[in-house]
């Protein structure tokens, strides 16, 4: 796909520095997208983002079908001028929010009937409908729908999770084939890896999807939903041998600190969670010595900054004790200067493992990093 390119600047080992090329501009990899679930960063401004060097954002589609619509958003012009992004989106195909309504749903191969988690009014998504969703909304960069299943969940039904949802790749393919031409700026469509914590499975299904197409990029589902973090990493591992190296791989739904480098190391380009605003907005943040509760008594007479070496708004301006006090007063400005400051920790740790890959300094900068973080976490949580 011409709007859609993927150029790899220097390897080390899997680690990779590159930058794909989108209609709304080009994303430096590896990178971290916000997650804006229901068109918006929690608590941030897109001018926020801009400033802190976020350079593509999520947002997802089961939310925003639910609410306010997505053809009410289309209306609008999609999603870029309906929340004022200019640059790069990336739906999700709502596929883990589905399937994680867990006695709300019932899967068949057709699709999913639910009820929706605000009314209890009764939809269904297959992966036609899905297409639709995420046409209307406009993204870059759209997700097919995906069977999600537990991360421990054993062999036989995470190769059924993993063949079905090859099987609804393919009418999510043929769905867009069908469709009318995006408004606005063009869609590339990933598909997504699952095959749960076997590696058989996963070479699989990534072997299948990478000869069905040329995918301008590849999602890498089903991990960081309860296995174990090492065997994300050995999956990951397995992955990284067996999809293209000319193609963005996105991992999906992980975004803490450690998992971002981890990745990275293992062939990883966009990385996305929720969790940089949630836990900022429950006063738990990221520092390169550790993750830090902003709550705790001691903080109260601290003047120094979250982290003396992050030059984000929250760092540059206010001590310790200043946010611990916004946060016990319930004061929304300290909510929304942690949430600012977890996102731009991301970015700015994945601007960091760029510089080191196209260095060559990765595998030194992340064993120190790695070491420092781990070493101080018990102490700082």
């Amino acid at each position: 796909m011409t709007d859609f390119q993927f150029t790899l600047d220097r390897e080390v080992g899997s680690a990779r520095a590159g930058r794909f090329a989108t209609p709304h501009g080009v994303v430096e990899t590896p990178a971290f997208m916000a997650v804006g679930t229901l068109a918006t960063v929690k608590g941030l401004d897109p001018l926020d983002l801009e400033a802190i060097g976020a350079q593509m954002i999520l947002s997802n589609a089961y939310h925003l079908h639910l609410r306010p619509g997505d053809e009410l958003i289309r209306d609008f012009g999609g999603l870029h001028r309906f929340m004022q992004w200019d640059g790069p989106i990336l739906t999700d195909s709502g596929g883990f929010q589905v399937f994680s309504l867990e006695g709300l749903r019932t899967v068949s191969e057709d699709g999913v009937e639910f009820r929706s988690h605000l009314d209890g009014s009764t939809h269904v998504f297959t992966p036609e409908s899905v297409m639709r969703i995420e046409r209307n909304l406009g993204a870059d960069v759209i997700m097919q729908f995906d069977h999600v299943i537990p991360g421990q969940s054993e062999e036989s039904i995470a190769r059924d999770a993993s063949e079905r949802s090859i099987r609804w790749l393919a009418r999510c393919v043929a769905e867009v084939g069908r469709l009318p031409a995006a408004t606005g700026a063009p869609q590339a469509l990933f598909p997504i890896v699952q095959g749960g914590i076997h590696e058989s499975l996963r070479r699989e299904a990534a072997r299948t999807i990478r000869d069905l197409g040329d995918w301008p990029g590849f999602g890498i589902g089903g991990l960081s939903v309860g296995e174990a973090k090492p065997d994300m990493y050995r999956i990951l591992e397995t992955v990284d041998a067996e999809l293209p190296r000319n193609r963005p791989r996105y991992l999906m739904g992980v975004g803490f600190p450690e998992d971002l480098v981890e990745g990275v190391l293992r062939g990883v380009d966009l990385f996305d969670c929720v969790a940089p605003t949630r836990m900022g907005r429950n006063g738990a943040v990221f520092t390169n010595d550790g993750r830090l509760n902003i709550k705790r008594a001691e903080f109260r007479t601290d003047s120094r900054p979250l982290d003396a070496e992050c030059d984000c708004s929250a760092c540059t301006r206010f001590s310790r004790g200043y946010l611990r006090h916004l946060f016990v007063a319930g004061e929304m400005l300290g909510l929304r200067l942690l949430s600012l400051h977890n996102v731009h920790f991301l970015v700015r740790l994945m601007r960091n493992a760029r510089d080191a890959v196209r260095a060559g300094t990765i595998d030194a900068w992340s064993r120190e990093w790695l070491a420092r973080y781990h070493s101080r976490q018990g102490t700082t949580a």
